[in-house]
């Protein structure tokens, strides 16, 4: 069973710095990922969805890869080339993994123009451990898919005072 957390920020780079921190957690094996988009809503008040893959480039990849060798056996591969590349590029736009394209676009809509939303689908988390590495980035969460109480933690930990780093020097 997956999870799915909303938190809106005030800037896209915010948003993005918690989704690098969340991959760092996961190098760590707090937590899984599935998915992770920010949907930055731009002053004209059109919706940007920046994916965590972009598959209109991996199947532009693939398909020039397969177009190549259809093509180098029926002598033409600068054809196959061309003809896999496009159709690759159009069959991976039109794939979704993960959270909804849609969905996404229809919640951030909502936003202040300029703020960003992080969408996270999680598939497993060691929950404790990652409240702690997020506590105090600021945010609002929008919408989860959490139990009341688990969406309160995750709530309160993101509205805590960062903690301070420990000082080095020895005062005089």
């Amino acid at each position: 069973m997956s999870d799915l957390i909303v938190i809106v920020y005030p800037n896209e780079a915010k948003a993005e710095e918690i989704r690098a921190k969340l991959f760092e957690l996961q190098k760590e094996y707090l937590i899984e990922i599935s998915d992770a988009v920010i949907a930055v809503k731009h002053d004209d008040g059109k919706v940007k969805l920046n994916q965590m893959l972009n598959t209109t480039a991996i199947g532009a990849a693939s398909g020039g890869f397969w177009g190549l060798l259809i093509g180098a056996i029926f002598l033409m591969p600068i054809f196959g080339v061309a003809l896999g590349a496009a159709s690759g590029a159009l069959s991976g736009a039109l794939t979704d993994f993960g959270i909804n394209d849609a969905f996404m676009k229809d919640l951030a809509a909502s936003l202040q123009p300029g703020s960003a939303a992080l969408f996270v689908l999680i598939h497993k988390v060691t929950a404790d451990k990652v409240l702690d590495a997020i506590k105090g980035t600021g945010g609002v969460v929008l919408k989860t898919s959490l139990d009341h109480d688990k969406e309160q933690a995750l709530r309160d930990a993101l509205a805590a005072p960062a903690l301070a780093a420990p000082s080095t020097g020895a005062a005089n």
